[in-house]
């Protein structure tokens, strides 16, 4: 008989590296209950700032790592996503450190320049937009931080010859530019739907 410690590899990576607390185990089925669409981040990519709040799943994990003084914003399109965010804060207790701005990102994003610099910018919300999306990134985010970019991997299809009606080529864009800027030292990490990782430099 064999001699485990855990069941598999992946519950033994999940337990060490991104335990999760019974409030953020329930984020999501509470969320996909009232309507909220079954796609948030893995409990490995949720120590970061958003431009998409979906349920606030991410946004816990972020707000709760950090300072006293730490600030977390984040921008999400659906005012009922938006609300179920910020009740989940609420719950989580670190309504004080996160804020959440409701309308298109690409509104919102020209005036969040008075809150940054940003030490960290998470990217996961329409696809379409990710290079759009980067171009603000790299204004806002300061030399030493990081902009992380979900679902890298195009849904599959990264590696597809896409046309420029497909929501995924935005992805592909994205991951080309972030690949061969000089500003930028990016990898792919493929956990999930793949995290595009890119230190400015």
């Amino acid at each position: 008989m064999e001699n485990l410690r855990y069941p598999n590899l992946e519950t033994y990576r999940r337990t060490l590296f991104s335990p999760e607390d019974d409030h953020l185990k329930g984020i999501m089925p509470a969320a996909v209950e009232k309507g909220v669409p079954k796609i948030s981040v893995s409990a490995e990519s949720g120590k970061i700032l958003e431009i998409g709040a979906l349920a606030g799943y991410s946004g816990t994990w972020l707000a709760r790592s950090l300072p006293a003084d730490g600030t977390f914003l984040t921008l999400e399109y659906e005012p009922r996503h938006a609300e179920i965010a910020r009740a989940n804060y609420a719950k989580a207790g670190i309504q004080a450190q996160a804020e959440v701005r409701v309308g298109k990102a690409l509104d919102l994003l020209p005036g969040v320049a008075g809150d940054a610099p940003f030490d960290l910018c998470f990217i996961d919300a329409d696809k379409g937009n990710y290079p759009h999306y980067l171009d603000y990134a790299l204004k806002y985010v300061r030399k030493g931080g990081l902009i992380v970019a979900d679902n890298a991997d195009a849904h599959g299809n990264g590696h597809k010859v896409l046309d420029d009606g497909n929501d995924a080529r935005g992805i592909q864009v994205y991951n080309e530019r972030v690949s061969a800027d000089p500003r930028l030292v990016s990898v792919i990490v493929p956990y999930g739907g793949w995290l595009a990782v890119s230190l400015v430099v």
